[in-house]
C-alpha cells in the first residue's frame, strides 16, 4: 500500500499524477530531489530585448499584430504543457507562486510583449537561489519597470529635471509605484514599520532605472540595448537617502541597489515571504507557529529560498490529511490535463479558456496578482465554467481507457467513495472522467 503522504506530496506540492508517474516511496525526499536538481535553463527560452521592441512595432500594423497575439498565445499553451509534462513540479509551482508573487500584468501591448521574458529570464532562474537576487532581477526587468511607470520616472533635481523645467516650464516627476510596491507587496508588507517618507526616498534612489528605447529613455533604439533594462545617469535624483533608519550614500546606480538588498534580506520580509508560501500550500491562515519557523529559516540562512522550502516541508501542517486548499483556475487546469493524461489545447483555446475561469496568464490586472484565498475562487459560476472545460477535457481523452483506472491510479486508496461510486456509475467513460475533474477530491489539495 503507497503512503498517503505520497499523494498528498503530489497533489499538495505538485500538480497530480499523470497516467505514467507513480507516486514516490519518499515522499519528502521527492520533493527535496526536485530543488536539487533544478535546472532553469533546459525549461528558459529568454527573449532578446530588441526583437521584443521589434515585435512591439509590428503589432501596429493589422496582419502582424494578428501573428503577434497568435504568438503570445502560443506562449501561454506553452507555459501550460511545460507545467503538465514536467518532471519537477513542486518546482514549476514556485515558478508560478513567484511570478504571481512579483506580478505584472500583461494589460497593454508593450508589456505583453515583455510578460513571457520576464517570467523565463527574471523568475525561474532564481526561485532556487537567494530571494534578493531573485527581488533585483524583477525589479529590474523591463516589464516590471514599463508596468509600474517606473521606466518614466525622473528625478526633479536631476540633470534631465533641470533641464526640463527649464526648457520645457514643466517639472519632472518622481512616480512612486514601483516604490511602494517593492516595500507592500514584494518584500517587507503592509504595516511592517515603513512609511510614507521611506517610500519617497526608495523612489527617489530608484530614479535613472528604466528601459531602453521605451516611454522617454534616451538611450537609441539602435543600439543594442533597446527594450533592455538601462541605468541613465542624468534622470537620478542626486542625493543621500534616508531610508528606515539607514543612510545610503550617493551612489547612482548602486544606491537603490543596496537598499533593495537590505530590506529583502530584513526580518519583515521574511515573516512575509513565509506566510505567503504556507497560505499558497496549505493553509489561507497558517498557524503563527509555523510561519515563524519558516520565517526563522528564510532570516537565518540569509533569504536562501531553498533553505526556506525545507522548512516548509518540515512543516507538519503540510502533511495534514484531508482537503485543505481550493485550488486555483490555473491549478486546477494543469491538474485536470496532467492527470487526464490529454494534451495542453493550442493556444487561443487555453488562453481564453483560463481567461474564462478568472486567471488570464500573466494578465491579474493588479500589482498584488491573483488572489491565493480560496474564497476569491468558490463560486457558482466558477464551477460551471470549470465543468464545461473538464466535459472539453474528457472529450479530448482519446484512446481505450477507464475512468475508474484513473482515479485509482491518481489517487489510490485516498479517493473518497463518493466519487469512486460517482465515477463507477457514470453513463459513460467521458462523463466518468469529468465527473472525477469536478470531484471534490480533485478541486482540493
Amino acid at each position: 500500500m503507497v503512503d498517503q503522504r505520497s499523494y498528498i506530496a503530489h497533489h499538495r506540492f505538485g500538480y497530480g499524477l499523470a497516467p505514467n508517474e507513480q507516486p514516490s516511496s519518499d515522499p519528502k525526499g521527492w520533493l527535496i530531489q526536485q530543488l536539487a536538481g533544478w535546472d532553469p535553463a533546459v525549461a528558459t527560452s529568454p527573449g532578446n530585448p530588441a526583437e521584443l521592441v521589434s515585435q512591439m512595432q509590428a503589432a501596429a500594423d493589422a496582419d502582424m499584430r494578428r501573428n503577434f497575439y497568435d504568438a503570445y498565445r502560443a506562449r501561454i499553451a506553452d507555459r501550460v504543457e511545460r507545467a503538465r509534462i514536467t518532471q519537477t513540479p513542486f518546482v514549476e509551482r514556485l515558478v508560478n507562486f513567484w511570478s504571481n508573487h512579483f506580478a505584472v500584468s500583461a494589460d497593454t501591448k508593450v508589456t505583453r510583449s515583455l510578460a513571457p521574458d520576464y517570467e523565463d529570464s527574471a523568475i525561474r532562474p532564481h526561485v532556487t537561489g537567494k530571494f534578493a537576487d531573485l527581488v533585483l532581477a524583477a525589479e529590474t526587468h523591463p516589464a516590471m519597470l514599463v508596468f509600474l511607470d517606473q521606466s518614466r520616472s525622473v528625478g526633479p533635481n536631476s540633470v534631465l529635471g533641470r533641464w526640463r523645467s527649464a526648457q520645457e516650464r514643466r517639472n519632472s516627476g518622481i512616480n512612486e509605484n514601483l516604490a511602494r510596491e517593492i516595500m507592500e507587496l514584494h518584500t517587507l508588507g503592509v504595516r511592517s514599520g515603513y512609511v510614507q517618507a521611506d517610500v519617497i526616498e526608495l523612489a527617489k534612489a530608484l530614479t535613472g532605472y528604466t528601459v531602453a528605447g521605451l516611454a522617454g529613455g534616451t538611450k537609441a533604439m539602435d543600439d543594442g540595448d533597446a527594450g533592455g533594462f538601462v541605468f541613465e545617469a542624468n534622470r537620478h535624483e542626486p542625493g543621500s537617502r534616508v531610508l528606515m533608519g539607514k543612510t545610503y550614500p550617493p551612489g547612482e546606480a548602486n544606491q537603490a541597489r543596496a537598499i533593495l538588498l537590505d530590506i529583502a534580506a530584513h526580518q519583515s520580509a521574511a515573516s512575509f515571504v513565509a506566510t505567503k508560501l504556507a497560505r499558497h500550500f496549505f493553509a489561507d491562515a497558517p498557524p503563527a507557529d509555523c510561519v515563524s519557523r519558516i520565517a526563522d529559516a528564510f532570516h537565518s540562512s540569509g533569504g536562501d529560498l531553498k533553505t526556506t522550502y525545507l522548512a516548509l516541508i518540515n512543516e507538519d501542517a503540510a502533511w495534514q490529511p484531508g482537503m485543505l486548499k481550493y485550488k486555483s483556475p490555473w491549478d486546477w487546469t494543469v491538474s485536470a490535463l496532467r492527470t487526464a493524461g490529454v494534451e495542453t489545447p493550442k493556444g487561443n483555446f487555453i488562453a481564453t479558456w483560463l481567461g474564462r475561469l478568472g486567471q488570464s496568464t500573466w494578465e491579474p490586472g493588479s500589482p498584488a496578482g491573483f488572489p491565493d484565498i480560496q474564497a476569491e475562487w468558490l463560486a457558482s459560476d466558477g464551477l460551471i465554467k470549470r465543468a464545461n472545460l473538464a466535459k472539453i477535457i474528457s472529450m479530448r481523452k482519446s484512446g481505450a481507457y477507464d475512468p475508474r483506472d484513473i482515479a485509482a491510479h491518481a489517487f489510490g486508496d485516498q479517493l473518497s467513495d463518493v466519487t469512486r461510486g460517482a465515477v463507477a456509475a457514470a453513463g459513460d467513460k467521458a462523463q466518468g472522467l469529468s465527473l472525477l475533474l469536478m470531484s471534490r477530491d480533485f478541486q482540493w489539495r
